[in-house]
Order: C-alpha cells, then structure tokens, then sequence
C-alpha cells in the first residue's frame, strides 16, 4: 500500500527536502535539550526547596514546648521558618489531634496519610506536592519525637514563576533554533547542491541540442564522480554515433557501385528489346552480370545487418562445439571455392550463438580461399581454444596489417577483387560479443594468418559438471 505523503514527497525539489529535513533534526534535537534542560531544572528546583523545608521543619522541631509555642500563635519566622504553614501532629492521642498555624490568619493547610504515618514513624520523613488555595504547594514532613511530627508546607509560586519562564525562554530559543535551522538548510542546499543544478542544466542542454560536449568536472566527490561517469557515457554514446554515422555513409558508397552497374545492365537489356535485341550470348553475359550484382548486394546488407548489431550475445546462447561449427563451414566453403584444407582440431566447447560463430569461421576461409593461389592448401587449427587460418598468398603488408578488421577497409590489392571489405570486421565484432580476441598475422606458411580465441572448455559442460560432482 503506497503511502499518503509519497506524492508529496517526490514532488518537491532536492533542496527543499534537504531544507525540511535538517529543521526536523535540528528542532528535534533543539526540543530534546530543552526538555532535559527543563527537567533537570524542575528537579534540581524541587530538590532544593525540599531540602529547604526539611532544614527548617528540623528547626521547628527541635524547639522546646513546640505546642505551647504554635497555640500562642508565634509568628513563624521566630520558629525560623518565616512564610510558611506549620502543623504539629500528634499521634499518640485518640483520635490524632492537629496543631496548625498558618501566617497571615489564613486557614491552616490540610495534611494526609503520608504526613500521619512520619508521625506514627513507619517513615522518616516525606515530601509532596498538594493543591490548596488554587496554588501549588511543597509539603514535607519530619519526625518531632515521639508520636509527633512537624508539617511545613510552602508556595511554589515563585518556582513554578521561575519555571515558567524557564520554559518560555526554552520554547523562544527552541523556535528561534529551528528557524535558524531552516535558513542554514536552505543555505547548505543551495550551496551544496549547485554542482547538482549545474550538471542538472548540461543535461538539459544536451537533451536539448543533442550535442555530446563532456560536462566541466570540479573537485573529487560524489557529484564530480557522478559527472565523470556522466562524460564516459556521453563518449560511449558519441562513439556509438560515430561508427552509425560511418557504418551508413560507408554503406551508402558501397551500395553506390553495384546499383550504378545493376541498373546500367539493365537500361542496356530494356535498349536492345526496344531496338534490334541483343545476340543470346549478350544477353546472358547481362543477365550473369545482373545476377552477380544482386547477389554482391545480398551479401553487403547481409554483412551490414550482422555488423550493425552493436550489442552483447543474444540471451538465447547455448554451449557450442566449436569443431562442429567449423566442419560445417569448412564444407560450406569448398563448395564455392575448389581450394583443399589442412585440418587439425581438438575438442573445445563454447557458450554462444552459433549461427554468429559460423559467420565468422565462414569469413575466415572466404579469406584465405580467396588470396590463396591455385594448388596451395588453406592450414587450418584448432587448439585450446585458438582457431588459426592460414593461406599461402602474398601475406599482409605492415601498411595494411593495423586496418584488416576496419569496415569497409581494402587494401590496394583486394580492390580488383570481389567483396564488401566487411567480413573481417564481422570476425571481429562475433568474437568481442563472446568475449574473445581475433587478431592477424603472417601465417606458418608465408601468407596471412589469422587467429580467433575463444574462451571456453575442452569438455563439453555437463561431462564438467559431473567430474565436479565426483570430486
């Protein structure tokens, strides 16, 4: 069940929230010292004025004839307790017989069980606070002999006067606190929070104009780091829109070539039926040509398709053997191209998308049949995870060697030949989505080389699992 105030909560703004609450700590913190500091007061007050009044009930006490002394009415500063009401109890008589004298000619004070029982002297003395005369008043009681005891009872007009004005200023102070509680919050989080607003508003501005400028970064905290992982993703992201951007431009020029032949060959057979015709030998040199060219386009948005999927392996992986998948290629190969292939692998098993994976393989021995020379056979080893391809053609040039895995990228010899320029980079894209390396070379043969690393296992995973069981 959502909560009532979660509305009101998430609409109001960073600082206010920052604001509100340190007024609530500090006023929480502000009223917790001022009630500990009015307790302790009231307590230490009440203390003394006890303290007080037993000193001078003792006095009283102590007094020879205290009761021939109260019935001639003696003022009480004389007993020295000056201003207060006197009761002398006597609890040997029956019933108990009563004493009072009170200054000023009021009524004496009316004592209780507590006062009768320190007479009776099942307790040494007592202290409490009663309500006579619409006043609060302080009476304590003490042992005057035996059977006897002496009652003063006082006004705590003047305490509860002074603790009144303890708590109004405890209360002024208190308000005055968290106003100044509030102002410092709101101080704080303006301050505060300002590399919060300034990197807020380059947000906005690259929402905004789309343009991916990296965020100003200043000092070494949480929003600097905030900021900091801010700029790397604007790289990743201005990245990203760099290779779009080249992935179509590239795209779009290559495209140009074979729609610019495709559509010549066709203007050209349209002509010859609406004129004289064309000898049957031309015509299906125009229409192979046709043919050719719609299937080097095929392959170009094929290649493009698998190349602009710029993303982690598909969530539908599953373990793979790698051997299996190179057989198939392998075979897939010598179909269109009559080359021979030295083959030695061993066992290993990969987690991945194995269409992806013979895409790859499968652009690796397009490559070598296509630069390896008539007659010459294609090495190709799979061990511990290493595929290597090898042909015997002229190799890589050092030139060439760091731009073999760029789209689109042809040296000036494979310009002749047929090919998008994009299997390579196919190669490398599978084998970073498994987690692997591809890299090239010159091969044991003189010619190119190529080597794609996997990670994986010799074992397929459940033969793993089970001698992890037994073990």
């Amino acid at each position: 069940m959502s909560s009532p105030w979660g509305g009101l909560h998430y609409r109001r703004s960073l600082a206010s929230r920052v604001t509100l609450l340190t007024t609530i700590a500090v006023g929480f913190a502000v009223s917790v010292v001022a009630f500990a500091a009015y307790a302790t007061v009231r307590t230490q007050a009440v203390g003394s004025l006890d303290e007080s009044l037993k000193t001078r009930a003792n006095q009283v006490a102590s007094t020879n004839s205290l009761s021939a002394l109260v019935q001639q009415q003696v003022p009480t500063w004389a007993l020295g307790a000056a201003n207060v009401n006197i009761v002398l109890i006597n609890a040997n008589t029956s019933p108990l017989s009563y004493l009072s004298f009170s200054p000023g000619g009021k009524s004496a004070i009316n004592v209780g069980q507590h006062e009768v029982a320190v007479a009776r002297g099942t307790k040494t003395d007592s202290a409490r606070t009663v309500y006579w005369n619409g006043q609060r008043w302080r009476m304590v009681a003490v042992q005057a002999g035996d059977g006897q005891a002496v009652v003063l009872a006082q006004s705590m007009e003047s305490t509860d006067r002074l603790l009144d004005r303890l708590g109004l200023v405890m209360l002024l102070f208190g308000v005055a606190g968290m106003i100044t509680a509030g102002l410092a919050g709101w101080g704080v989080a303006r301050n505060g929070l300002r590399p919060v607003r300034r990197l807020t508003s380059a947000v906005e501005d690259i929402a905004r104009t789309q343009r991916l400028d990296p965020i100003p970064i200043e000092g070494s905290d949480e929003v600097a780091r905030l900021a900091q992982s801010f700029n790397e993703m604007l790289r990743a992201l201005s990245a990203s829109q760099h290779r779009q951007r080249q992935l179509v431009a590239d795209a779009g020029h290559e495209l140009r070539t074979p729609l610019t032949s495709l559509r010549t060959n066709l203007d050209l057979l349209v002509q010859a039926d609406a004129s004289t015709g064309l000898s049957p030998e031309s015509r299906a040199e125009l229409l192979d040509d046709v043919r050719a060219q719609i299937g080097e386009m095929t392959t170009l948005i094929g290649d493009l398709v698998e190349l602009a999927r710029d993303e982690p392996v598909s969530p539908t992986v599953e373990p793979v053997e790698l051997t299996a998948i190179l057989e198939q290629a392998i075979a897939r190969v010598r179909r269109r191209a009559d080359i021979d292939f030295d083959v030695r692998t061993t066992p290993w098993w990969v987690t991945g998308d194995a269409d992806s994976l013979e895409r790859a393989i499968t652009n690796l021995l397009d490559n070598a049949a296509k630069w390896s020379p008539a007659g010459e056979t294609v090495i190709v080893t799979l061990s511990q995870g290493t595929l290597m391809v090898a042909d015997h053609g002229p190799g890589i040039s050092a030139k060439d060697l760091p731009h073999v895995f760029e789209r689109f990228y042809r040296s000036a010899e494979s310009r002749s030949m047929p090919g998008s320029g994009l299997g390579l980079s196919i190669v490398r894209s599978v084998a970073e989505r498994h987690g692997g390396i591809v890299r090239a070379g010159t091969g044991p043969g003189g010619g190119a080389g190529f080597w794609l690393s996997l990670p994986g296992q010799a074992a397929p995973p459940e033969a793993s699992q089970q001698v992890l069981a037994r073990s």
